[in-house]
């Protein structure tokens, strides 16, 4: 599952991030509102949204996306604990609400909560070649044996999935698996993606990961991994 994560205290957002990362979960970081207009949201499962945004506030951003009609569910994080601030939050479209300071497994829970709630149109498994993954449970198989995979390998895989047929780079693997700069956890990937690929392209299975040299990593059928 893929959680939008819009918080500008740069080392508090690392903090959730690397916590709901351990959970299983993809997460992509930012730290304003028009930071926003990069994001595909069509690809968020859930959006954590804190009320004190530089510019516009996250108030104000959950109510535009209402009034565009966009349905992602918004857990609403501030400091701000009165009623009426409460109620003002719900008002504008937000699903939940929590006030800071809060415990990680509190804010675990009301995700866990919220996602349970989503109903999605699309179908619950995705499938690559022989190989299918259960967003809501994150079990994968590759022609029906269950892969075991450590969350970071989950979260890799789910973002190569994000781009089925394309080139990702080390840098975007970087930036969204690990919220981190690339020279900082180069040799890790390397370590990761070595790990993911003996689990999914097991010998006496057809590959589906690929490394496009000098330009990164593919996931896609063998036909056009081999290609």
């Amino acid at each position: 599952m893929h959680i939008l994560l819009v918080e500008d205290d740069h080392k508090a957002a690392r903090l959730l991030a690397r916590g709901l990362e351990e959970e299983g979960y993809v997460v992509t970081v930012v730290h304003a509102a028009h930071e926003v207009e990069a994001v595909d949201l069509a690809r968020a499962d859930l959006a954590i949204l804190d009320w004190m945004l530089p510019g516009k506030d996250g108030v104000t951003l959950c109510r535009e996306w209402r009034q565009r009609g966009l349905p992602l569910p918004v857990l609403m994080l501030t400091a701000r604990d009165a009623l009426a601030d409460r109620i003002a939050g719900l008002n504008t479209g937000a699903d939940d609400y929590l006030t800071k300071p809060f415990e990680f497994d509190e804010l675990l829970a009301r995700v866990r909560a919220l996602l349970r709630r989503v109903v999605r149109a699309a179908p619950a498994l995705r499938q690559v070649a022989d190989m299918t993954v259960d967003p809501q449970t994150h079990e994968v198989r590759r022609a029906g044996v269950s892969l075991d995979l450590t969350p970071k390998e989950y979260a890799i895989l789910e973002f190569l999935l994000q781009h089925v047929g394309e080139v990702v780079s080390r840098l975007q693997l970087a930036e969204h698996v690990w919220h981190a700069d690339l020279i900082a956890i180069d040799n890790l990937i390397d370590v990761h993606m070595k790990n993911l690929r003996r689990k999914v392209d097991a010998p006496g299975s057809a590959a589906l990961i690929a490394t496009v040299r000098g330009r990164g990593f593919r996931l896609a059928p063998p036909e056009a991994t081999d290609a």
